[in-house]
């Protein structure tokens, strides 16, 4: 039988949504997890959670848009439980506009965050993989990244897409069997990812949607598990998971 048994598990965006469910799905399957995100008091609160449900967990607070605390999370991590299994790189922006709007400060914001995050995380965990000779890079992308941008949907489909290239990347170049990635594109799940977006017609819009058709983050969360339990020589390299019912 596959387990997570024993595996350490550090998660980006943990405060809410797709974070915290592969938190606690984790954690319930036998994995210790470190949540990072900014909301201290949020990870704090859900780690305390998982703990008072008999697993194990840890909190740190991260922004992922600065390379220290990616270190940080890391060395955390490793102090704490004594290696670092998995990355599982979720924190993600979607500020999303008309091109024609010149939203210049959130286009900027997507690309530090949903791009320069994960390279900060990839920068902060190989060194660690590499050092105990194992390590699994899990990264939430987007089907917006797959297909194309829809209208108001440009920058963020185009930073998605840019970390499954980084993500093959870093496939071909780690045919050693010491790094494991996979990359996992949400449809329309239910979270609060529309609260960070700032063109009040388009958030409207997103909301519509996935109150309408949207899926719970635990079936994002269950792909992530899916792929981190499997045995060393088998990765699993994407993943897209969406409603049945979504176009």
């Amino acid at each position: 039988m596959l387990s997570l048994e024993d595996k350490i598990v550090a998660i980006t965006g943990a405060s809410g949504g797709i974070g915290e469910a592969t938190a606690r799905l984790l954690a319930g399957r036998g994995a210790a997890v470190v949540l990072a995100a900014r909301r201290g008091e949020r990870i704090e609160a859900i780690a305390r959670d998982i703990r008072e449900e008999g697993g194990r967990a840890a909190a740190c607070v991260v922004d992922v848009t600065r390379a220290e605390d990616l270190r940080r999370l890391v060395s955390t991590t490793v102090d704490r439980y004594g290696r670092i299994d998995v990355l599982v790189n979720n924190a993600g922006i979607a500020p999303l506009s008309p091109l024609a709007e010149l939203d210049t400060e959130n286009w900027s914001a997507m690309i530090d965050v949903n791009l320069r995050g994960t390279l900060n995380g990839i920068a902060a965990a190989l060194p660690a993989f590499r050092e105990q000779g194992s390590g699994h890079l899990v990264s939430i992308v987007s089907v917006a990244g797959l297909y194309g941008a829809s209208p108001t949907m440009a920058v963020y489909a185009a930073t998605k897409n840019a970390v499954r290239t980084v993500h093959e990347g870093l496939r071909t170049e780690s045919t050693d069997g010491v790094v494991r990635t996979t990359a996992i594109s949400p449809g329309y799940i239910r979270t609060d990812l529309a609260d960070s977006m700032t063109d009040p017609r388009v958030r409207e819009r997103i909301r519509e949607s996935m109150d309408a058709v949207g899926i719970s983050p635990g079936a994002v969360a269950r792909a992530v598990a899916f792929a981190v339990e499997q045995p060393g020589d088998v990765e699993i390299g994407e993943i897209n998971v969406r409603p049945t019912v979504q176009a």
